[in-house]
């Protein structure tokens, strides 16, 4: 593998090969994590939507922007919360001001399962990516990945 100079802009090949390799790592880890026997009563997706929620501000979102931090579709996602609001774990309410608009906010019963399930998440992550890398590489990876994340808003969209 030729290692480029810092600095020099990448080739076609060399971000597809990267891509390929985020991309193949994700969904190995996420086959990992689907098969872990923590999330009780919920699957991966719901729990999502319950952490996404714990990290808002009063545990509180508009679906809208819930949908736009997950890879729902927004009629899967509003099935989702409504299975969520069937077991106690988020209410669903209107959004002051906007008629259409849904806030979703986590119950005390929702906090109590999303940290409940998270202790044993984090476990997992400690185990499958902190048993692959290193502090360092840990520290260089989420460097990336979150340089990689912030530049999409200033890359066009294409068409």
């Amino acid at each position: 593998m030729n290692v480029p100079e810092p600095g020099e802009l990448p080739g076609t090949r060399e971000a597809a090969e990267a891509w390929e390799s985020l991309f193949r790592a994700q969904v190995a880890l996420m086959r990992r994590f689907q098969r872990d026997d923590v999330w009780g009563d919920l699957t991966i997706r719901e729990y999502d939507v319950l952490f996404t929620l714990a990290g808002c501000p009063d545990g509180a979102a508009r679906l809208k922007d819930l949908g736009e931090n997950s890879l729902l579709t927004q009629p899967s996602l509003s099935r989702l919360v409504e299975r969520l609001e069937g077991h106690g774990l988020v209410t669903r309410g209107p959004v002051p001001g906007d008629a259409r608009g849904v806030t979703v906010r986590l119950t005390d019963e929702g906090v109590r399962v999303q940290r409940e399930i998270g202790r044993r998440h984090v476990r997992s992550i400690r185990q499958l990516v902190g048993g692959a890398l290193d502090a360092r590489e840990l520290a260089t990876l989420r460097t990336l990945t979150d340089k990689l994340r912030a530049a999409q808003a200033a890359i066009p969209d294409p068409g």
